[in-house]
C-alpha cells in the first residue's frame, strides 16, 4: 500500500471507517425516534391516531418520523454494504471463529480484532427494535417520502404485490374507476350483477356521503404528491448515473488510468480502429495528389510528400490512441454509474412502490384507443419491420463506446433473437393480462393492427 498515492490511502482509511460512521448515524436517528415515543406517546410507537394533537402537531410528528426513518434505513444500508465490501477485501488467511449473530432481518455480523462487537450488536439490536415497530404495520399516512396526506394503502404495493385495501372507509374512497387498484380489484372478484351497476351504486353512495368533499380533497392531494414523488424519482434515476459517470471518469478513472495504464495501452485497441486510421491516411494522400493535379498547391518533392504523410500519421496515431484510452475509461466509468443506479434503487424502496403505483394508474387510466396506440408504437419500434436497422445502430454505437470490434455475426444473431423474444413477451402479456383487464383495448388493438 506504500506504493499507492496519498489520496488513495486517505480514501481507503476513510472507507474503512464507513461502517462505524454509518452505524452511529443510524443509531442517533433511532434514538431521536425513541425520544419522541417516550416524550409524547408514553413509550409506544408513534401513532397519530392516539392523543389529542392538532393537525399542525401531527404534521410535525409525521415530518420528523419520515426524516429519522429515512436516515436510519439509508445509513443501515450503507453499513451493511460497506461491511460486506470490507469483509471481502480483508479476508483472513486463516479460518476465523464463526460467531453466529443475526438480527431480526437475518443479517449476520462478523467482528474484527479491532471491532467493538458488543457495542455494535447492542446498537443494531436497538435499531431493529425501532424498525420493527414501523415495518410490521406501516401507517401510510405517517410514513411517506415527503410530507403529504395519506396515500390509500390499496394504491401502494409492497414488494411488487398490491396491498389489501384499508378497513377505514376514508381510505377506501376512490372517485376514479380507471386506476390500477380498481383493475386489480375487478380481477380478484366476481359478482352476479354487472360491474357497471355496482359502480353506479358505489358512486351514489359516495355522492351521498357527508364526508365526500373532504375525501375528494384528500384524494387529490395524495395523487398530487404521488406524482411529484414519482417524477422526482425518475429524474434522480436518470441524473445520478449520468453525473456519476462524468464525475468518476473525470476525477477518479482518468487520473488513475493516465498514471498507471496510459503508456501500456496500444494505439489501436482493435482492428477496426486500425482499418479506419489507414483509410484516413490513404484519403489524405489521395487528397494531396488531387490538389497537386488541379494546381491548387505546387508539386511536392518525394521528401516533402513523405514529411506531410508523417505529420498526418502522427496526428492520426494520437487521435486513435486517445479513442482507445477513452474506450477503456468508459468501461470503468459505466461500472460506477451502474453501481450508483443500483444504490439508488436499493435505498429507495418506498419511492419505487410509489412510482409503480403511479405508473399503474397512468397506464391503466388511459383510454382503450390510447392503450392500443402505445402498444402498436412500442412493438413497431422494437420488434417491427424496420427495427433491425435501429438495433444495428444501437449495437454498433455500444461497440464504439467500449472499444470493441464490430462483430457482424453477433449483431445479426442478436437481431434475429432478441426482438423475437420481446414480441413473444408482448403477445403473452396481451393474452394473459390485458385481455382480462381491458378486452375492449385488445379489440381496438387488433382492429388498428389490421
Amino acid at each position: 500500500m506504500s506504493n499507492l498515492p496519498k489520496f488513495l490511502i486517505s480514501a481507503y482509511k476513510w472507507y474503512v471507517k464507513t461502517p462505524e460512521r454509518a452505524l452511529d448515524a443510524a443509531y442517533k436517528a433511532a434514538q431521536k425516534i425513541r425520544e419522541i415515543e417516550v416524550k409524547y406517546f408514553n413509550g409506544e410507537a408513534i401513532d397519530l391516531k392516539v392523543g389529542s394533537y392538532s393537525n399542525l402537531e401531527k404534521k410535525e410528528f409525521r415530518k420528523l418520523l419520515n426524516k429519522y426513518l429515512n436516515t436510519l434505513r439509508k445509513r443501515l444500508t450503507e453499513f451493511n454494504i460497506s461491511r460486506s465490501t470490507l469483509e471481502f477485501l480483508n479476508q483472513p488467511t486463516t479460518t476465523p471463529i464463526q460467531i453466529d449473530s443475526r438480527d431480526g432481518e437475518k443479517y449476520r455480523y462478523y467482528p474484527e480484532a479491532n471491532y467493538q462487537f458488543p457495542e455494535t450488536l447492542a446498537k443494531l439490536k436497538f435499531i431493529d427494535e425501532i424498525l420493527k415497530k414501523y415495518d410490521r404495520s406501516i401507517d401510510r399516512s405517517m410514513i411517506s417520502a415527503v410530507d403529504f396526506p395519506s396515500l390509500p394503502s390499496s394504491k401502494i404495493p409492497k414488494e411488487g404485490r398490491p396491498l389489501p385495501p384499508d378497513s377505514n372507509p376514508k381510505n377506501n374512497f376512490k372517485p376514479k374507476i380507471n386506476t390500477a387498484s380498481d383493475v386489480e380489484s375487478v380481477l380478484g372478484q366476481a359478482s352476479v350483477l354487472p360491474r357497471s351497476i355496482l359502480r353506479t351504486i358505489d358512486r351514489l353512495k359516495r355522492e351521498l356521503d357527508t364526508k365526500a368533499e373532504n375525501e375528494v380533497v384528500e384524494e387529490f392531494r395524495s395523487q398530487k404528491n404521488k406524482t411529484v414523488i414519482s417524477l422526482r424519482f425518475i429524474l434522480l434515476l436518470i441524473l445520478i448515473p449520468l453525473l456519476t459517470h462524468q464525475v468518476s471518469k473525470k476525477f477518479l478513472v482518468e487520473p488513475l488510468y493516465d498514471r498507471y495504464l496510459a503508456e501500456k495501452t496500444a494505439i489501436f485497441i482493435n482492428t477496426d480502429f486500425e482499418e479506419e486510421a489507414l483509410m484516413e491516411l490513404d484519403r489524405f494522400e489521395e487528397h494531396l495528389k488531387f490538389e497537386i493535379l488541379i494546381g491548387k498547391i505546387p508539386k511536392l518533392s518525394d521528401d516533402d510528400m513523405e514529411n506531410r504523410l508523417k505529420e498526418k500519421a502522427s496526428e492520426i496515431a494520437e487521435e486513435y490512441h486517445d479513442r482507445s484510452d477513452n474506450s477503456i475509461k468508459n468501461i470503468f466509468a459505466d461500472l460506477c454509474s451502474v453501481g450508483a443506479f443500483c444504490f439508488v434503487l436499493a435505498s429507495s424502496r418506498r419511492e419505487l412502490a410509489v412510482l409503480k403505483s403511479f405508473m399503474d394508474d397512468l397506464i391503466y387510466g388511459l383510454s382503450d384507443s390510447a392503450k392500443a396506440f402505445i402498444i402498436i408504437l412500442f412493438t413497431d419500434i422494437f420488434v417491427g419491420f424496420h427495427s433491425p436497422h435501429g438495433w444495428e445502430v444501437v449495437l454498433e454505437g455500444l461497440s464504439r463506446h467500449f472499444g470493441l470490434p464490430e462483430n457482424r455475426e453477433f449483431i445479426f444473431l442478436f437481431i434475429a433473437t432478441f426482438p423475437v423474444i420481446l414480441d413473444t413477451v408482448m403477445k403473452y402479456w396481451i393474452f394473459r393480462y390485458l385481455n382480462r383487464i381491458s378486452p375492449s383495448a385488445v379489440a381496438t388493438y387488433r382492429n388498428m393492427n389490421e
